[in-house]
């Protein structure tokens, strides 16, 4: 595992955005952020979900979080950017962004890629986040030490047969994370990606519904390299793939 011991304290005073925050590592990245002092800004498409993380912020004695349902998979440019002007009027700035969801979509060979399914996944993994981050890049440079992350996959460094549109899809995301950890190399704002590795989710499930998921570990597990890249002791890292499961072997849990 990533190995890092955060303070109790660490991310007190940030502001701190998270994509896909209802459901899996989202969620657990949000609530943990919470605990360490973050306010929080909870984005996701299943409303009642996000609810129900934000009252277990608040029963844990957290910071109101704000939530916002939006679907990436329709998101357009204007509704990003209108996201981004409401989230102005609320907030001086933001302090991090996790770009947590992501869609699967069909783990099949390539010629076999359903084309429809192929463009959901572009859309929600590559555009939605592009024109997200598009939008609020503004508001990260408002702050003195920000973080912009983006969820990799070991399956974005090297294809592997029958990952497809999700495996092309991280191979975009690094390529822009290292495009933007270049274009803001002389500011305030680092720019990072984070590779989970294989873990307990609903996601992780449909793609290898045999696996035994009991040998994963929990988002919860994963939580410190998620710590490090929004505190301070990161702020000279940026332009970095990081592993929260370093030296796990790609595939299925044995």
């Amino acid at each position: 595992m990533f190995d890092y011991q955060p303070n109790n304290h660490l991310l007190q005073q940030k502001i701190i955005l998270v994509t896909g925050a209802g459901d899996g590592i989202g969620r657990e990245a949000a609530l943990t952020y919470a605990r360490h002092g973050a306010q929080v800004i909870l984005l996701g498409r299943t409303t009642a979900k996000l609810e129900a993380v934000r009252q277990q912020i608040t029963n844990e004695g957290g910071l109101p979080a704000d939530i916002y349902t939006m679907d990436l998979l329709t998101v357009t440019a204007e509704e990003c950017q209108t996201f981004a002007n409401d989230l102005t009027q609320r907030y001086s700035r933001l302090d991090g962004v996790l770009h947590n969801a992501g869609l699967l979509g069909a783990v099949s060979p390539i010629v076999e890629q359903p084309v429809q399914l192929w463009h959901e996944v572009m859309q929600v993994n590559v555009n939605a986040t592009f024109m997200l981050t598009q939008a609020l890049i503004p508001l990260l440079l408002k702050s003195t030490s920000a973080s912009l992350v983006f969820t990799s996959s070991s399956v974005g460094r090297q294809g592997r047969s029958g990952w497809g549109a999700y495996a092309v899809s991280k191979f975009a995301t690094e390529g822009l994370m290292q495009v933007l950890a270049e274009e803001y190399r002389d500011t305030s704002l680092r720019i990072n990606c984070i590779n989970p590795g294989g873990t307990r989710t609903n996601m992780r499930a449909s793609a290898f519904p045999d696996e035994n998921s009991a040998k994963l570990k929990t988002p919860a597990d994963i939580m410190p390299v998620y710590l490090y890249v929004m505190g301070d002791d990161s702020r000279n890292d940026s332009g970095i793939s990081f592993d929260a499961q370093p030296g796990r072997k790609a595939g299925p849990a044995e």
